[in-house]
């Protein structure tokens, strides 16, 4: 346990490391190491020496924010905060949404029956915020009992608790509908993903320049999906034969270049709002378009379907927003390099039954990187929309 204590304006708090451990049926693994049908999950409690009721736990596919501006921030302003690593903890090559949900769970469940939070706030940070739609989406209307592979994996069985209200924080839309908004275009055969048609590689020293017109980016969008479409059409060829040779739990892995090829990193007028031209949250849009941390670089057969297809996965934020009802806060970025303000828009029409709170924190990047009085503008109003509602 560490003691933590700031000349910022808040309270001292507790970080507690501690691990969440429990069993399930599984065929194969998924993640390094450790023995097969043990889950182990990681998490941090940033405890306040306040006393309270009610906590916030923030959660993220590969997680890794557990020392994030926001988090650190709203502990020291007495907020009691857990951040939940997911087994796939900074490694999403075979990652299946639906275990990922299963693991926040196991922590959501864990903070109310052995540390005793009455309330639960689902802290949906970034790629967090779909994460927690899909989460509460099957705690109030449980619906999954396979992946999109065809796998036994059933959630409703889980009987998942509800949260009180979801923080959707500097949020996208969800891992599928990113990625294919980040997806070049220009690429139109995997197989030689580095043929690219110049009409429509924005990278390119004689393709197209901003401003981009509005048919220009409507027919980018319909190319984006058709190669999103191609992508998963052979996934499920390549899963379909090897099923047919009884090859039921084996897998496949490729890799997948040019998921940084967004319009709206070349062209600030495109969703626009404060940030930098030819820039995105990992940095020059035209390296990371093809360097190894992009999205979906490296991925397998089943997880394609379950974090990037278009139509397949399960964890879409529009269709899980649209299956819950609670309170929700939306804090946007004004300088989100990552998260532009149609997702904040979209998924907030999305969530009708929701009763929804809206802020925009101006000036602010991605991480509030470099931004303290952002980030604290941020956690207080975290902080007074839950003291509201406790």
């Amino acid at each position: 346990m560490t003691q933590i204590t700031t000349d910022r304006p808040s309270t001292a708090y507790d970080r507690i490391p501690y691990l969440i451990a429990f069993d399930e049926v599984s065929a194969f693994k998924d993640t390094y190491g450790g023995a097969l049908g043990k889950v182990v999950v990681e998490a941090h409690h940033l405890k306040p020496h306040t006393p309270s009721d009610s906590v916030v736990i923030f959660s993220h596919p590969i997680g890794g924010g557990a020392y994030l501006p926001l988090v650190g921030m709203l502990a020291r302003m007495g907020v009691h905060t857990i951040y939940c690593n997911t087994r796939y903890r900074g490694n999403d090559t075979a990652l299946i949404m639906e275990r990922a949900v299963m693991d926040f769970a196991a922590c959501i469940r864990d903070a109310k029956e052995r540390l005793g939070y009455q309330k639960v706030y689902l802290g949906g940070w970034s790629g967090g915020g779909a994460q927690s739609l899909f989460y509460q989406a099957e705690a109030q209307d449980p619906r999954v009992t396979h992946t999109p592979a065809g796998d036994p994996y059933d959630l409703t069985a889980a009987n998942f608790i509800p949260a009180d209200g979801v923080l959707l924080l500097a949020a996208h839309l969800s891992r599928n509908l990113t990625l294919t908004e980040w997806l070049d275009a220009s690429i139109e055969d995997e197989s030689r993903p580095f043929d690219r048609n110049p009409a429509w590689n924005i990278f390119a020293p004689d393709g197209p320049k901003p401003p981009f017109s509005a048919d220009f980016v409507a027919e980018y969008r319909a190319r984006q999906i058709a190669r999103n479409r191609r992508i998963t059409a052979w996934v499920k060829e390549q899963l379909a034969d090897l099923k047919a040779r009884g090859l039921e739990h084996h897998e496949r892995c490729f890799t997948v270049q040019g998921t940084m090829g967004d319009p709206r990193w070349v062209d600030p007028l495109v969703d626009p709002n404060e940030r930098e031209p030819n820039h995105c949250m990992l940095g020059d849009p035209f390296v990371v378009n093809d360097g190894p941390v992009g999205l979906a670089r490296f991925t397998t057969l089943r997880s394609w379907l379950s974090q990037w297809s278009y139509d397949d996965s399960q964890a879409d934020g529009l269709k899980c927003a649209a299956r819950i009802h609670c309170p929700m806060l939306v804090i946007e970025n004004g300088a989100d390099d990552a998260c532009t303000p149609s997702h904040a828009a979209r998924l907030m029409a999305a969530a009708k039954r929701c009763e929804i709170d809206h802020y925009v924190i101006n000036g602010a990047n991605h991480y509030y990187f470099g931004q303290p009085a952002l980030a604290q503008q941020a956690a207080g109003l975290v902080r007074d929309w839950i003291a509201a509602r406790d």
